[in-house]
């Protein structure tokens, strides 16, 4: 399969605009990943659009993602990215062994906070995001309290990526969507001077 037979899927199922603005932002993340590792990153990126294709069919915890698993299959899915969507989350109890999967699930969770925080900054925008902006947030446990922190933290330790450096790295990799994801905000035009 490829992007854009991924995105087909993904507009044939999801709805939710802001679900797939989330699922853009894995993508961009784990394209940034691949690159860094020297993986292949068409894959990577497929894994992160993909990941949570089924949620609007299958939304509960005991459904997603594996009961999404089979269509994958049928659409010609690589294995080793539906064993990375399968793992993106504990509750699955399927063990992350590769590291496009464990970069799945340290993408996954971060870019719903990193969203968070952009949201609500005056600028509504990724071009002037820091991690100290997502750290001071980090820390008021009220502030988009759905965005799991353990799992965050976990997650960037079993991937082998310092916390703070991981978030950096995803704030650079949304930026590059940052049009796509309604984050350009009133400080669009400062990356380009």
């Amino acid at each position: 399969m490829n992007r854009e037979e991924a995105l087909k899927l993904v507009r044939k199922y999801v709805r939710n605009e802001a679900l797939v603005r989330h699922m853009l932002s894995v993508e961009a993340a784990m394209r940034f990943y691949a690159r860094q590792f020297g993986q292949d990153e068409e894959q990577w990126a497929i894994a992160g659009l993909l990941h949570d294709y089924d949620w609007e069919i299958h939304p509960t915890i005991e459904e997603h993602p594996l009961s999404g698993l089979s269509l994958l299959r049928e659409k010609g899915v690589a294995e080793e990215i539906i064993e990375a969507i399968a793992g993106h989350a504990d509750h699955t109890g399927v063990p992350r062994a590769s590291l496009i999967a464990k970069a799945l699930y340290a993408c996954d969770e971060v870019t719903g906070l990193i969203t968070a925080v952009a949201l609500v900054r005056p600028s509504r925008s990724l071009h002037d995001l820091t991690p100290k902006s997502v750290k001071k947030k980090w820390k008021d446990r009220s502030f988009a309290a759905g965005a799991d922190r353990t799992m965050i933290a976990a997650s960037a330790e079993e991937f082998g990526v310092e916390l703070w450096q991981h978030v950096d790295n995803v704030i650079m990799a949304m930026r590059n969507i940052a049009k796509d994801l309604d984050l350009e905000g009133s400080l669009q035009d400062q990356e380009k001077s």
